[in-house]
């Protein structure tokens, strides 16, 4: 592999793992991803009522094994495991990323701003929309938040069809008052981000908030890039 480093993405969903791969071979071209698939943690979340101790065990013994097979780096682009980042026993402080750790620092530097908060599903939505206002009071930030389930954003981006997701996401979005910016609230609603983004609105997507913050990590670990 020579001097290329391993990114491992731990994905909930398939529709997250190439707009994760995506955003990190455009911050760091001669990066090696790695995808692993868990397609039963949202199940699993969902009849648990949520993430429990046992899924949190579930998601870092993950981590473990990506970082055991040589993971330069982690990425977990599930939303609801995000905070499972922060627990992540590391090997020689290899960094580990949750899926909005960096999303939500740009959507707080929007302070003042009207922000329309977009997921394909009722229940993500929540999830996002309870750790994000959580953050926000946190760090004291005043952004208005407009949450938005888009009628057709799930099947959209299941099917990685990106114009069906854009023309969803376009009509949903208020046109009164004024947007300043749209938050993608999951990776699967990444590839609607440039065409939203050639209406003028500010974009916050999580895979490239994410390939930044790791790209700056694997840097300050001398890493390379």
């Amino acid at each position: 592999m020579g001097d290329r480093r391993r990114i491992a993405l731990i994905n909930a969903v398939p529709a997250a793992i190439e707009p994760a791969r995506a955003a990190l071979e455009r911050s760091m071209p001669d990066v090696d991803v790695w995808s692993i698939l868990d397609d039963r943690l949202l199940q699993d979340a969902d009849q648990s009522g949520g993430l429990t101790e046992q899924l949190r065990a579930r998601m870092l013994r993950l981590i473990d094994h990506a970082m055991l097979e040589g993971a330069d780096g982690v990425l977990l682009t599930c939303s609801m495991y995000g905070p499972v980042a922060t627990d992540a026993p590391t090997q020689g402080n290899l960094p580990v990323i949750g899926a909005d750790e960096a999303a939500f620092e740009a959507v707080a530097e929007l302070a003042g701003r009207r922000i329309a908060v977009v997921a394909s599903q009722q229940a993500p939505l929540e999830d996002t929309m309870l750790r994000l206002r959580e953050y926000l009071a946190e760090v004291g930030s005043a952004v208005e938040l407009v949450p938005i389930v888009p009628d057709g954003a799930f099947v959209a981006s299941r099917r990685a069809d990106a114009s069906a997701l854009v023309t969803a996401i376009q009509s949903a979005l208020p046109t009164s008052p004024h947007l300043d910016a749209v938050f993608l609230a999951q990776y699967s609603l990444a590839p609607a981000a440039p065409a939203l983004a050639s209406t003028g609105l500010t974009v916050v997507t999580g895979p490239d908030r994410a390939a930044a913050r790791l790209r700056g990590a694997m840097l300050g670990n001398g890493l390379g890039a």
